[in-house]
This record gives structure tokens, C-alpha cells and sequence, in this order.
């Protein structure tokens, strides 16, 4: 995609002066979100975004994507879902609509097209910043790019036959837009769960490589499981409270679904309709893929986490007193019995690949040493160990909603407090005196 240029059609989105108290770089929901904060707070700042405000539901969400979390989990700061359909799942459009609708309520200084090609600070405790626009100086640095900027597809893709599309989940857009013939889906986490099933249901030839991403029930004992989770305050735990700490920033998003008013993803039912379920991807050589011997280990790991999520509703419905039906437990509806653990994929008419295979972070132009040997940034609930440069919109940042509409507010409102309270003591200003005499400047 070629960059965008600068708008120009406010003084606020083009800016006479290159000097800001606050930069943030992003302008998704993360980097709103504190841009919001940052305005009630009456701080001066600049948001830069690289493409459009909403560009990644706009162009890296396929044609029927829809929530998997109901509408009142919107809950950017001041500006919570109101529409009609709470317990519904918006679905693309909708979710562009509501980040406009964002955008209007308060008029954030965003320049789009715009992106931020190095950070570092220079001798003057300032941080610099060059961008395809011009260069920028601030004092303080918010960066809200979220944790999913490049596409992962591995390398093993490269021993498919020229012939063989693939792409990226980010870039599917319906079965409609892939040659006639049958798909194989690698991954089997909320994107490709999802997408296999929008092509089973468009009556597609349906390959699925499943992997070991959980599961969870969308609805149990009369409400969406995310209703009882949000009671039992799941959402609220904080990652240093979580059973797996910090890993579990690295673990897969359980697989469900909002399509259709919400329902469970059941990939048994899947296999049973006609879509071939394997192992994990091993091996592909010549024409022939080759898969573990893991399907029905896989199968009945995400059965288990799905039951055991039940359990910790039963527990807690029983403990508090409250009145809901009981409901039968799930019976898997069907078993793989001796798959094919190989498969020549141009006998098997697939002449599609779909890599649901997730993203990595890029923060090579962050010039300033505050990463970790993994390359992920060292903080506390986003403030790092640089002050004055700060983190939002991370996945698990500090609570499971960090990197999704459910949470970004309160994350946005710690750090924007740690922002304004640096703000006020003039930090910046006192540091590079302190450095100098140090050194004997």
C-alpha cells in the first residue's frame, strides 16, 4: 500500500511548529484512546498514523468478520458503545463506523499518512522523531502501534508450487476472491477457525491444520460466556495475577465466533459436514503435505479448556446463589479415526493456502535501548524503563482487554496520568542539565 500524504485541512492535523510536550504514534484505537485522555488532561500533543485512522479494519479484516466479543465490551474512553444491539457483534463496517464516530466526538490531532521512520533522543532530553512528513521533537513519547504490525508466514510456504496461491488471513477477503478448487487453512486460532469457516459455509473444499488454540462455549447456562467472565472478573485480573504471568501475552486466543448473532465454533461438526481436519503442518515436499499426530489430542485440549471454563461458571453460579438453567455438557459429535497423516495436495485439487500463522511486532525504528532480549518492550502497565516513552494497545499490556476496545480505556488513563504528572514537573527540561554535569560538560 503507498503511503498516504498529509491531510492539511485543520491547523491541528498540519502543524506550523515541529516541537510537541507529547507525540503518539499510532492512530488505531490505542492511540485514540489516549489521545482522548491526553485532551482531557489539556496536554498538548500529535497523533501520526500511518495509513488511515481504522485502516486495519478497513483493509485487514475479511468481507463477513464480525466481533467475538459482544458490543458493550466498546468501551473506548468516553465514548462507550450506545447503539441498539449490546449483546450483538458488530461487524466490519459497523467497527469502522464506530471509530469515526470516535474520531467526530472529539476531533484528535491525527496526521494520516504518515509515518514514523526512526525515534531517538538526542543531547537535549528530547526524543526525536523522523517521518515521511517532516521531523518532530517531543518530550514525551506514547507508542500505540499495537503488537501485530507484520504478517507471519513461514518459510516452509516457500516448497509450494508456484501455482498455489497464498496469502495471509490479513488479506483474505472471501471465497469468492480465491481460484476454484480447495483451500488449506494453516492455524487454527480465532482467524483461521473463522475463515474455514467461512468457506465451508460458502461450500468450498475445506483443508483445516489444527493446532493446539483453546476453545470456549459462546453461550452456557442461559448468557454469553463473556457475560459470566466479566462477573467472575476475568477481565479486571492483571497479568501479574495470571496463573502463566507474562507468557501468557504469547498464548492463542480461544476460538468462537459472533457471526450470525454468536455461536460456538464446533470444528467436529465441521469434519463431520465435510471438512478435512489434520494435525499441525510438518512437512511439505514435492506435491505432498505431511501432518502430526496430533488431531485428536488437539481437539480434545480445546474440548477440555472449554469445559473447564464451564466449571469455573457452575463453581461460581452455585457459590453466589444465582438463578440460571443448568445445561448438558457438550458431546463431541465427532472423532478422527486414523486421518491421513499425508496427502498430495494437487490430487487433493487444493490450489489455495490460507497462512493464519499471526503477526510480529516491528519496532526497528525505535533507535533507544529498552527492549528485552525477545525484542518486546520492558515496562510496567506500559511505562517503560525510558521515561517519558510509554506503551499502549499491547496484548495483555496489563489486562486480557489491553489490546481490545474492552480495556484500552484503562490503560489509556494509567498511562496519560504518568504522562501528565511528568508533564507537570518538567522532566524534560531538567534532564539534560543533569546528564551534563555528570559528564563534566
Amino acid at each position: 500500500m503507498s503511503e498516504r500524504k498529509p491531510i492539511d485541512s485543520s491547523p491541528a492535523q498540519s502543524p506550523a511548529r515541529t516541537h510537541f510536550p507529547v507525540i503518539v504514534v499510532g492512530g488505531g484505537q490505542a492511540g485514540l484512546a489516549i489521545s482522548w485522555c491526553l485532551k482531557q488532561r489539556g496536554i498538548d500533543h500529535l497523533v501520526f498514523e500511518k495509513h488511515r485512522i481504522a485502516e486495519a479494519w478497513r483493509s485487514q479484516r475479511w468481507d463477513s468478520f464480525c466481533l467475538v466479543t459482544p458490543n458493550w465490551q466498546c468501551q473506548l474512553p468516553g465514548f462507550p458503545y450506545a447503539g441498539p444491539d449490546p449483546n450483538g457483534f458488530m461487524v466490519k463496517n459497523q467497527i469502522v463506523e464506530y471509530i469515526e464516530a470516535y474520531v467526530k466526538s472529539f476531533s484528535p490531532p491525527v496526521i494520516e499518512g504518515t509515518t514514523v521512520k526512526r525515534l531517538a533522543r538526542n543531547g537535549h532530553g528530547r526524543f526525536e522523531l523522523e517521518t515521511t512528513y517532516r521531523n518532530f521533537t517531543a518530550d514525551q513519547i506514547v507508542v500505540a502501534t499495537g503488537g501485530y504490525q507484520i504478517a507471519t508466514i513461514p518459510r516452509i510456504a516457500e516448497r509450494f508450487t508456484p501455482g498455489v496461491k497464498q496469502l495471509h488471513s490479513s488479506v483474505y477477503t472471501n471465497p469468492d476472491a480465491l481460484p476454484p478448487g480447495a483451500v488449506l487453512v494453516v492455524g487454527s486460532g480465532q482467524s483461521g477457525c473463522q475463515i474455514a469457516e467461512d468457506l465451508h459455509l460458502a461450500g468450498r473444499k475445506t483443508h483445516l491444520c489444527v493446532g493446539g488454540a483453546p476453545r470456549t462455549a459462546r453461550r452456557y447456562r442461559g448468557r454469553d460466556v463473556v457475560d459470566w467472565l466479566y462477573d467472575l472478573g476475568y477481565y479486571d485480573m492483571p497479568v501479574h495475577e495470571h496463573p502463566l504471568k507474562e507468557r501468557v501475552r504469547a498464548k492463542a486466543n480461544h476460538y468462537v465466533t459472533g457471526r450470525d448473532g454468536g455461536r460456538d465454533i464446533d470444528l467436529r461438526k465441521f469434519a463431520r459436514e465435510g471438512m478435512q481436519l489434520h494435525g499441525r503442518l510438518r512437512e511439505v515436499q514435492d506435491t505432498k503435505i505431511t501432518f502430526a499426530e496430533d488431531l485428536a489430542e488437539n481437539l480434545d485440549k480445546a474440548d477440555t479448556v472449554a469445559d473447564s471454563i464451564k466449571n469455573t461458571i457452575d463453581k461460581f453460579i452455585a457459590e453466589k446463589g444465582i438463578d440460571a438453567p443448568p445445561e448438558p455438557r457438550y458431546v463431541p459429535v465427532w472423532k478422527p479415526e486414523n486421518p491421513p497423516l499425508e496427502i498430495d495436495y494437487v490430487e487433493a485439487g487444493i490450489t489455495s493456502v490460507i497462512w493464519s500463522a499471526g503477526f510480529r511486532t516491528d519496532y526497528s525504528w525505535v533507535e533507544i535501548p529498552l527492549f528485552d532480549g525477545k525484542g518486546y518492550p520492558v515496562h510496567q502497565r506500559g511505562v517503560t524503563t525510558v521515561p517519558g516513552i510509554y506503551f499502549v494497545g499491547l496484548p495483555w499490556l496489563y489486562t486480557w482487554g489491553s489490546g481490545r476496545f474492552s480495556g484500552i480505556a484503562r490503560d489509556a488513563e494509567f498511562v496519560a496520568d504518568c504522562v501528565e504528572a511528568r508533564h507537570a514537573a518538567g522532566h524534560p527540561a531538567e534532564a539534560p542539565a543533569l546528564n551534563e554535569l555528570a559528564l563534566g560538560s
